[in-house]
């Protein structure tokens, strides 16, 4: 090994530890979506509302969707393993109806439980904040 060769490797060694401190509190590695975490409960006339997909869609940009579970409560999914949405407003959608077989039985379509002014035609609206949000539904089947 050379002297220039050996000063090369010196430097490096030196350095590393400071170029690896600089990465871990400049966010090397963090979250490169730039999402925030949403949770929150559904309720129905005040009851948890199991199966429900919550659709967080915004002006522009990628919507965020989640399932509640038997309590009601859910978390958004943005991307694949990525969970929550990006800081923002939202329009939010709720809905129970699923993606059925292209030739369904007729009648075996389980009808929306949930009126069409919180999915369609929605009027429910989000603001997700950056780092953790809470944020719940308490949803009516009483026209109003």
């Amino acid at each position: 090994m050379t002297t220039q060769m050996r000063h090369v490797a010196f430097h490096l060694l030196r350095t590393w530890p400071a170029i690896a401190l600089v990465c871990l509190l400049s966010g090397c590695g963090s979250d490169p979506y730039g999402v925030s975490q949403v949770t929150g409960l559904v309720t129905m006339d005040g009851a948890p509302l199991p199966s429900a997909t919550v659709s967080f869609h915004p002006v522009s940009g990628r919507p965020a969707k989640g399932v509640t579970d038997q309590e009601g409560r859910y978390e958004l999914i943005y991307i694949r393993d990525v969970r929550g949405a990006e800081p923002g407003s939202y329009t939010v959608r709720i809905t129970t109806f699923r993606e059925v077989a292209p030739d369904p039985i007729p009648g075996r379509v389980p009808p929306e439980s949930i009126p069409v002014r919180y999915n369609r035609r929605s009027m429910l609206a989000a603001e997700v904040e950056e780092g953790d949000n809470e944020i719940n539904f308490d949803l009516t089947s009483a026209k109003r």
